[in-house]
């Protein structure tokens, strides 16, 4: 009687499709939770927007007129620059004025890399749109 090594053609065919189904399976959760977390940091990076210009009211007793004058002061109000084009998966746009704020954050791709956009305004009030 022969002794067979190794697998025949429809086991190795099983095993494929098994690891296919589960690929099927598990891929779109994983984008759903990139998603999910796109949309938490698009938040969280709005909080800290939010932080930067009430700080810099503090200092200056007016908001900034420019969103450069949070990056370029020393030391910066804020370490990154959000609203030169799009920053993880979302884009961030600011109405500043003397004495009230705007920043909203849209996903570059709607259900791609965010759900939704938001919006955090003067004193820190954040909204989903």
């Amino acid at each position: 009687m022969k002794n067979p090594k190794g697998f025949t053609l429809p086991e190795v065919l099983i095993v494929v499709a098994i690891i296919a189904l589960l690929a099927v399976i598990a891929i779109p959760n994983l984008l759903r939770v990139r998603v999910n977390a796109n949309d938490a940091l698009a938040q969280a990076n709005l909080r800290s927007i939010s932080t930067a210009l009430e700080n810099y009211l503090a200092t200056n007793d007016a908001y900034p007129t420019d969103t450069s004058q949070l990056t370029t002061a020393s030391p910066p109000y804020l370490n990154a620059d959000y609203f030169s084009g799009s920053f993880q998966g979302f884009t961030f746009t600011a109405t500043l004025g003397s004495y009230a704020y705007s920043v909203t954050a849209t996903p570059v791709t709607m259900g791609l890399t965010g759900t939704r956009s938001y919006t955090i305004t003067t004193g820190g009030v954040l909204t989903a749109n």
